[in-house]
């Protein structure tokens, strides 16, 4: 269960490893990133970082890499922010929650484009 002061830290460790990634990051690998959410450990040793990457495959592979690369100096961001005993070790994972959203987005509109021509079809065979 997610205590409070997880919560908390999850909160504060993805403000900073956002802000810090439009800000401070000036790897070209790492471009078009959004934080999504974190989860840290119950004993705070710990951070899953993750991000939406806007691209093909190939270029949220390299972005991956890129933000792994920086962890080090993002942690050291979180360290300053958060005062704990232990900083948590940040592990960045790709989010597909926005990517399936686009996709099921399409599909519906699809379906609603598809009803909408069968409706007026259907009108036009009752004028007729």
């Amino acid at each position: 269960m997610n205590s409070r002061r997880s919560q908390k830290a999850a909160q504060a460790v993805r403000e900073v490893v956002g802000t810090s990634i439009l800000r401070d990051l000036k790897d070209p690998r790492i471009e078009n990133v959004t934080v999504t959410h974190v989860e840290v450990a119950p004993d705070m040793r710990t951070a899953r970082v993750y991000v939406s990457v806007m691209g093909d495959e190939s270029q949220q592979k390299l972005c991956l890499r890129g933000l792994q690369h920086a962890a080090g100096f993002l942690q050291s961001k979180v360290a300053k922010r958060i005062d704990t005993r232990y900083t948590p070790v940040l592990k960045f994972v790709l989010d597909h929650g926005v990517k399936k959203s686009i996709e099921m987005n399409e599909i519906l509109e699809s379906v609603r484009s598809e009803r909408e021509s069968e409706s007026k079809d259907e009108e036009s065979q009752k004028v007729t």
